[in-house]
């Protein structure tokens, strides 16, 4: 069961970025002045779906500690790097967003170094 709550971890990890950013891409760029970026803060806090993916923050939370019940941190942190590849995979589909050699590059040695990292 803990290893069901890492993975649960990862994956409301993932979910919450990528509905942030799916709302953040709505509103454009961050305004300039003090009451520009209050307002665009307030718009993005009043959004369901920006207050889904920080409720999934908040589950993630949860989730993490009780995986951390039993499972060692050494072992079971290096599965969290597993949201790098959510996001990078679910963006390029969801959000059109490049999906070029060096990045799966980078995926591939971060999925090399969880395996390395997680062992023993």
């Amino acid at each position: 069961m803990s290893w069901f709550f890492v993975f649960l971890t990862v994956a409301l990890t993932v979910y919450g970025q990528l509905a942030v950013k799916l709302q953040v891409a709505q509103l454009g760029s961050l305004p300039q002045g003090f009451s520009g970026v209050f307002y665009f803060f307030l718009k993005l806090l009043s959004n369901p779906w920006v207050l889904s993916g920080l409720a999934a923050a908040f589950l993630a939370s949860l989730s993490w500690m009780a995986a951390m019940t039993r499972l060692s941190l050494s072992r079971a942190y290096p599965f969290t790097s597993l949201s790098f590849v959510g996001v990078v995979f679910l963006s390029a589909w969801l959000l059109n967003e490049p999906l070029t050699w060096p990045k799966m590059t980078g995926l591939g040695f971060i999925i090399l170094g969880i395996v390395v990292g997680s062992q023993g």
